[in-house]
Parts: structure tokens; C-alpha cells; sequence
């Protein structure tokens, strides 16, 4: 089976670009989600916050987001907490609170028909056979192989495709986020920074009845270093008991702009397999379909340099992320940090009889 292009990964990335490429491409889609298996299918663990920019890319695609996606409750502001200096300020926010797993699952049901999804399938390898891919699959115990002349890897943080094909290492966490009941009188958002437990960062969220709580933490020790952070939020007044369920994931936070992977001979990487996620805020929806939207407009130019043309559309992307990097080290370094949050610049006063 001899396809155009073949799309490693179904997330906001993948389904995004396999949504916009015309019928003129044969292409194919492999992921380990299931389309039909609500039950048994693999879930993106995810706060599932979704940002302006993010919804500024939806409204510019013409798509409007439908109710059952969205949960509750709304929230427009998020509770800032310096562990250390216990220090703890508001900021309003745009978020929309939703299911991320529903999300994922209506962008990869706007994917045309004629494109062949190779659902709960696994790519065990990837490798150039003359001027084609030989791309070998694992779908319901069975092997099979596909070539294709093009590959796009939408393969995450942990992407093999840029394993395979790209010598950039990139900077990684350990996402760890429970579930508990939620106890809270009053739901909230909250961003917590804590150096002892990680250089990046923790939150929580509430969610139809649920209080999520994760962080991105180094990968040493990681299990020991949540539990610590979840004692010192007793301590804080949150209200976490057993939790009902445990995710965990790899996320990527470029430390430098020599850590981003575009393109290379017929390989191209979209979303957070080629290093576009927030170092700041570890977003990376508004990211993965940016760039999904950049490589179709290449791709529907039939460029001869279409590795080149991309990398050119995708400059916007990785400035944006740059100055990222730079509002990363006023973020992450905490002297100034909690210079910035005593300062109260851009936070909002809260009515202290609701906390």
C-alpha cells in the first residue's frame, strides 16, 4: 500500500493537518487512539485548559467548538502560588475548561473520509527504501507495511519519528496529574512554582465534580517529588484525598531555539514533535495546529523545496517561541519571580470572602 503522505499521531497536530490536505494526496493517519473504542482507547493526559490562541486558531479555520467538549466550570481567574515566599496572587485568564479527550476525538472525526485512519496501531519503524518510506505497523497483534513518499511526524513529545531522522535531543519532564473528588467549596485554577520540587511547574484545575492536580517534574524521582508537592499543598488548604485515577506522559520544554526539529529529506515534524510547546506554560495546542496549517499551505503549493518552504513558514512559530524562552527566565528564576507576583503587575484583587 503506496501512500503521498503519511501522518504519524492523531492529536490537535496530526488532525489538523490530515483535515486540511486535499483528496488529490492519498494519505494516512496512524495512531493508538481508537475512533469507535471509548472504553479502550489511549487518552492524552491533559489539564485540558484551552488557551486564546488556541481559540483564536479554531475561529480563523471557521470551526465552532461543540457543547458536549466543554465542562465545568468556567473559571477567569488563576491563583498563582510561590510555595517558598507563600506568596500566592490572581491573574485573569481566557480559558475554556474542556474535555481534552473529546477534543482530540471531534478534530480527528473532521477528518475526511478518504483518508485511511489506522486506528489503536502502533509504527514500530520507520526507513527510507530508495525514494519511498517503508513504514512497518502493528494493528490488532498483526504486522503490516506501508510506504509512503512523505512523512509527518505528529508524534509528541516522545516522537519516534524525530528519534529516527533528527539529531536533536530536546529538553523533557515527567507530566504526573491524579484525579480526586472534588472537596473545594469554590473550584479554582492554580499555577504553583516551587524550585524544591521542580524547575518547571505544577497546577490543578477543577472539572465536572473532579480537582486534577499535576506537575512537570525531572524524571528522577519524580513519583517521590509529586508526593512531597502534595503534602505541601495540604499544608496550603487543598483538599486532595485518594485519587480515583493516575495519569502520567512525557512533555517536551525547549530550553533553545537549536532544540527545534522542522524538516528534512521528505520528514516533516508538526506539534510537540518538533519542539513547539510553550517553555513557559507547556501549551502546545495553539502550537500543533499552527504549524499543521503552515506544512498544508506547503504541501497544497507544490513547491519543489517543500522541507525549505517550511521551515520558512514556520520562522513566525519559532520567534514566538524564543520570546517564550526569554519570559520563561523571569518565570522560572525565583528572585524574580517573586519580585514580579509582590509587584502586582497585570493580577486582580480578589474578594477575600471567596478564596
Amino acid at each position: 500500500m503506496v501512500f503521498d503522505i503519511v501522518i504519524i499521531g492523531m492529536g490537535p497536530a496530526g488532525a489538523t493537518f490530515a483535515r486540511l490536505l486535499p483528496q488529490s494526496f492519498k494519505t494516512a493517519v496512524i495512531d493508538r487512539k481508537s475512533l469507535h473504542d471509548e472504553e479502550g482507547t489511549f487518552r492524552k493526559p491533559c489539564g485540558g485548559l484551552l488557551s486564546p490562541d488556541a481559540q483564536k486558531i479554531l475561529a480563523k479555520f471557521n470551526l465552532t467548538l461543540p457543547k458536549e467538549i466543554l465542562v465545568t466550570p468556567q473559571i477567569f481567574a488563576v491563583k498563582t502560588i510561590d510555595i517558598k515566599s507563600k506568596i500566592t496572587t490572581y491573574y485573569q485568564r481566557f480559558y475554556l475548561n474542556m474535555d481534552r479527550h473529546k477534543f482530540d476525538m471531534w478534530l480527528a472525526s473532521l477528518i475526511d473520509k478518504e483518508v485511511k485512519i489506522f486506528e489503536k496501531t502502533v509504527c514500530k519503524n520507520i526507513i527510507r527504501d530508495k525514494d519511498l518510506f517503508k513504514i512497518t505497523i502493528i494493528s490488532g497483534g498483526k504486522e503490516e507495511i506501508i510506504y509512503s513518499k512523505y512523512i509527518v511526524g505528529a508524534d509528541g513529545s516522545n516522537s519516534m519519528t524525530r528519534k529516527l531522522f533528527f539529531k536533536k535531543k530536546i529538553r523533557q519532564y515527567v507530566a504526573i496529574q491524579q484525579w480526586f473528588k472534588e472537596k473545594h467549596p469554590v473550584p479554582f485554577y492554580s499555577s504553583i512554582f516551587d524550585e524544591t520540587i521542580t524547575d518547571c511547574y505544577a497546577w490543578s484545575d477543577s472539572k465536572d465534580g473532579y480537582f486534577i492536580l499535576g506537575a512537570a517534574l525531572s524524571a528522577k524521582n519524580c513519583r517521590k517529588k509529586f508526593e512531597q508537592l502534595k503534602e505541601k499543598l495540604k499544608d496550603l488548604g487543598y483538599k486532595l484525598s485518594e485519587p480515583v485515577l493516575t495519569e502520567c506522559c512525557l512533555v517536551s520544554r525547549p530550553a533553545s531555539p537549536f532544540q527545534f526539529a522542522v524538516a528534512d529529506k521528505g520528514v516533516f515534524l508538526i506539534g510537540e514533535a518538533a519542539g513547539f510547546i510553550s517553555p513557559s506554560s507547556l501549551e502546545g495546542i495553539s502550537y500543533a495546529m499552527n504549524s499543521a496549517f503552515q506544512l498544508y499551505k506547503v504541501f497544497t503549493a507544490n513547491t519543489k523545496h517543500p522541507e525549505k518552504a517550511y521551515r520558512r513558514r514556520t520562522l513566525k512559530i519559532r520567534f514566538t517561541l524564543i520570546l517564550k524562552l526569554i519570559k520563561s527566565i523571569f518565570m522560572y528564576c525565583p528572585p524574580l519571580r517573586r519580585i514580579i507576583i509582590k509587584s502586582g503587575i497585570f493580577s486582580i484583587e480578589m474578594n477575600k470572602n471567596r478564596d
